[in-house]
C-alpha cells in the first residue's frame, strides 16, 4: 500500500470535482413504492437509521447485522454527492436503515485539502451527530463552495498544504468553525480536531486502502455486500439495484 503524508494533499488540485457519471433526476414514476418491489418502508416504527458507530474507515448508520451492507464513498467537494445526499439518503432511512433491512457505511474520499478539513469535522464531537454534520455540509456545499471559489488565490495556496494552520484558516474564512458552532460544539472542541494530525493522517491512509481495495473511480461511489457497482454514481442509478436486491423472492429472511 502506498503511504500518504499531509503533503501529498498539496498535489491534488484544490477545487476540482471528482470525476463522477453524469446521471438524469430520480423521475417521478420511479417512486420507493412501487409494488413490485420489497424496496419499502414495513410501516413500523423502528429506529435503526438513529443507530451510529465509528468503523476503521469511517461511520455506519443502522442494524450492523442487517442482511445487507452498502458502502457510500463521498468527496465532500463533489457536486454529484451533495446531489446524492439529497436525492438519496434520506429516501434510504425511510425505507431500507430504519426497518434494520441495510446499514450504510459512508467513507469519505480525500481528493484535495478541503476534502481533508470537513472530512476533520464531520468525525468531530459525539459520534450520534456524525450523520447531521455529514448532511449539513452536504447539503450547504453551494454556499461554501462559492466562497472557497471566491478565495484570493495565495490563501488557495496556503490551504492547499493541509497542514493543521491552514485548516484553521479555511475553517474560518469558510465559516465552517460558524456551521459546527451554532450546532452547539464548542470552539475549543473545533480547533482541537482541525488541529488534530494523526487524524488527517488516518483520513489519508484510509483512503489510500480504499482505493487499493475497491478502485473507486469517482464519487459517490457504492459497494453493496463488499462488491463495488460499476456505473453506479447517483440515486437515480443505485435506486434499481436496491430494488432488484430487496425485491422478492431475492430479499433474505
Amino acid at each position: 500500500m502506498r503511504r500518504s503524508t499531509l503533503a501529498g494533499v498539496a498535489a491534488a488540485t484544490l477545487l476540482a470535482l471528482p470525476a463522477g457519471a453524469q446521471q438524469a433526476p430520480l423521475s417521478q414514476d420511479n417512486q420507493l413504492s412501487n409494488p413490485g418491489s420489497a424496496f419499502v418502508g414495513d410501516g413500523r416504527r423502528a429506529a435503526w437509521h438513529a443507530e451510529i458507530e465509528r468503523t476503521e474507515r469511517g461511520f455506519r448508520i443502522g442494524n450492523p447485522n442487517a442482511e445487507a451492507s452498502l458502502i457510500e464513498f463521498i468527496s465532500y467537494t463533489c457536486g454529484h454527492c451533495a446531489t446524492f445526499a439529497k436525492e438519496g439518503e434520506g429516501a434510504l432511512d425511510l425505507t431500507v436503515l430504519a426497518p434494520g433491512h441495510m446499514n450504510l457505511e459512508i467513507r469519505p474520499v480525500i481528493r484535495n485539502a478541503i476534502d481533508l478539513t470537513v472530512s476533520l469535522l464531520v468525525q468531530c464531537g459525539d459520534v450520534s451527530g456524525m450523520k447531521d454534520r455529514h448532511r449539513m455540509f452536504l447539503t450547504r456545499q453551494d454556499s461554501w463552495m462559492a466562497k472557497a471559489q471566491r478565495a484570493p488565490q495565495s490563501q488557495m495556496q496556503s490551504w492547499a498544504r493541509g497542514d493543521r494552520a491552514s485548516r484553521a484558516n479555511m475553517a474560518a474564512a469558510l465559516d465552517f468553525d460558524d456551521m459546527l458552532a451554532n450546532t452547539g460544539m464548542s470552539r475549543v472542541e473545533i480547533s482541537a480536531c482541525l488541529a488534530d494530525d494523526e487524524a488527517a493522517l488516518a483520513l489519508i491512509r484510509n483512503g489510500d486502502a480504499d482505493r487499493e481495495e475497491f478502485a473507486v473511480p469517482g464519487t459517490p461511489s457504492f459497494a453493496l455486500d463488499g462488491e463495488l457497482l460499476q456505473q453506479v454514481h447517483s440515486w437515480d442509478a443505485l435506486y434499481p439495484v436496491l430494488s432488484e436486491h430487496f425485491r422478492p423472492g431475492n430479499a433474505q429472511d
